[in-house]
């Protein structure tokens, strides 16, 4: 409770980890709770999970999900959390889940919806929303379950948003191939806009990208040190400007080099070195980007907050976007060279007239960059580009994001 008021009065909210999906089967747990099933099923069929050798709720009892909606109504009321993100979701929709051919049993219809696990969703968004109308819910649903972030008065589970797991694997497979091979993989980055609005997306770089083996998230980026680290900024820099909320793991934001270790604290002592510095300010100046230019959030679940200037540029492995805010002339240009290749005189389609100027920079000294691609202001040029009937002449930066604003 303390943490939480001291984050508060920060300014920062909390988002808890909410795990209604399963629980141990530790004896002095839930599992077998007066010497019979209470809150997990019987039939091991229903009520063991294989792969994390855990219990599962059984959905279908009023006390179990009263139980569990009482417990994430304590968690807002007493410790004032300001989020949940419900784990595993996709483990609680299927009961097949993880499971072969006679190893589960069919709902009552003979599908492998669990019917009392959708209920139990559905009430539980409705009851956290009610009650607490500015909170938010936040589902890891890894499926093409429809409708994950649809009200549940038009059939949906009702739940805020759900993680873009789709991007973080086509993003995360991309960047780790060497740039040389990248126009080869085009759609692996623009596949993500297809459907991109079917859900409140949050895109995720979570924990579960930097444990098990599976490395740090510097140490996917090919190349040498200085192209590690613009690969590092270069993602995040398209993570921020895509649209949907973000969500980065601890260590991420500085290049932690060491897998993620739960027996011991971040590795702070990296911030001596000016390439982690680098990685530092960069995610500290697209949070600020992000917090003051509304074209980047207030439609980033909406079709009309984004359009392409040019997505088939694979030979240069280069990407560009418009970001839209309400006001009808509050836009960002953003533009992405996913090479190490500098390119002087680009031009780039842009959706005004006037002047544009560079608002952010991902190869600027302040980040480490080389800070040679850096960009006057700049006069459009009529002439239709990119579907556009204006276009301006840019230096475009190696492995780099820049963001353009029309000057007011």
């Amino acid at each position: 409770m303390f943490l939480v008021d001291a984050l508060h009065q920060a300014g920062i909210g909390v988002i808890l980890d909410w795990v209604p999906s399963h629980f141990p089967t530790d004896a002095h747990g839930l599992a077998q709770f007066d010497g019979s099933h209470l809150y997990e099923h019987a039939d091991p069929r229903q009520g063991f999970h294989p792969d994390w050798r855990s219990a599962i709720f059984n959905y279908g009892r009023n006390e179990v999900r009263n139980f569990l909606i009482s417990n994430a109504l304590y968690w807002m009321t007493y410790y004032h959390i300001d989020a949940l993100r419900v784990d595993a979701v996709a483990s609680m929709l299927y009961l097949d889940y993880s499971r072969e051919e006679g190893q589960w049993l069919p709902n009552c219809y003979g599908g492998k919806e669990n019917i009392e696990a959708i209920a139990f969703l559905r009430e539980f968004n409705e009851t956290i929303y009610r009650e607490f109308p500015d909170a938010h819910t936040i589902a890891e649903e890894s499926t093409a379950w429809p409708g994950v972030s649809k009200p549940t008065f038009s059939g949906g589970l009702g739940f805020g948003q759900k993680w873009m797991m789709g991007w973080m694997h086509d993003s995360l497979n991309y960047f780790k191939k060497d740039p040389i091979y990248r126009k080869h993989h085009h759609s692996e980055l623009t596949f993500s806009m297809v459907y991109g609005f079917t859900e409140n997306f949050q895109l995720p770089l979570s924990h579960d990208e930097v444990v098990h083996g599976k490395g740090s998230l510097i140490n996917k980026m090919p190349g040498d040190e200085w192209q590690r680290f613009a690969n590092l900024r270069l993602l995040f820099g398209y993570m921020f400007t895509h649209p949907g909320t973000k969500l980065l793991f601890m260590g991420g934001e500085f290049g932690q080099t060491s897998e993620w270790n739960i027996e011991r604290g971040l590795d702070w002592w990296l911030l001596q070195y000016h390439f982690h510095k680098g990685i530092q300010e960069w995610v500290k100046a697209l949070n600020r980007v992000y917090k003051c230019e509304k074209a980047l959030y207030e439609k980033q679940f909406e079709p009309e907050g984004f359009e392409w200037i040019d997505h088939n540029n694979a030979g240069q492995s280069i990407l560009s976007y418009i970001r839209k805010g309400m006001a009808q002339d509050d836009c960002l240009v953003v533009i992405h060279n996913l090479t190490p290749v500098s390119r002087s005189n680009f031009k780039l389609g842009v959706p005004l007239r006037g002047t544009w100027i560079e608002c952010l920079n991902g190869d600027s000294h302040l980040f480490s960059g080389s800070g040679h691609h850096e960009n006057q202001p700049k006069h459009t040029i009529d002439g239709v580009w990119n579907n556009q009937t204006q276009f301006i002449e840019i230096n475009l930066p190696p492995l780099a994001t820049v963001i353009f604003k029309q000057k007011g």
